[in-house]
């Protein structure tokens, strides 16, 4: 694997303009697997571009995934299916 290969996996630009990044303040955390994808996705929104999609549609994805995270949280506490 190429350094930038590396370098979008294990330091992706979307992650580290933050001082801290999402996934260690979730392991330092110890957040739930939900919990840990909202703030990902949240802290990304805006920030990485998918392929197929324009900035401002790359943002509305992550933030629907935010949303359906916190949606099957949500499903789960009123005792619905999560999925």
């Amino acid at each position: 694997m190429d350094t930038d290969s590396i370098d979008l996996v294990v330091r992706p630009s979307h992650y580290t303009q933050y001082p801290i990044e999402p996934i260690e303040f979730i392991m330092k955390n110890g957040l739930p697997f939900w919990l840990g994808n909202v703030i990902k996705y949240g802290c990304r929104a805006g920030a990485k571009k998918y392929d197929d999609l324009t900035i401002a549609e790359s943002e509305i994805r992550d933030i629907q995934k935010l949303m359906r995270y916190a949606e099957m949280r949500l499903n789960q506490l009123q005792g619905e299916d999560v999925l």
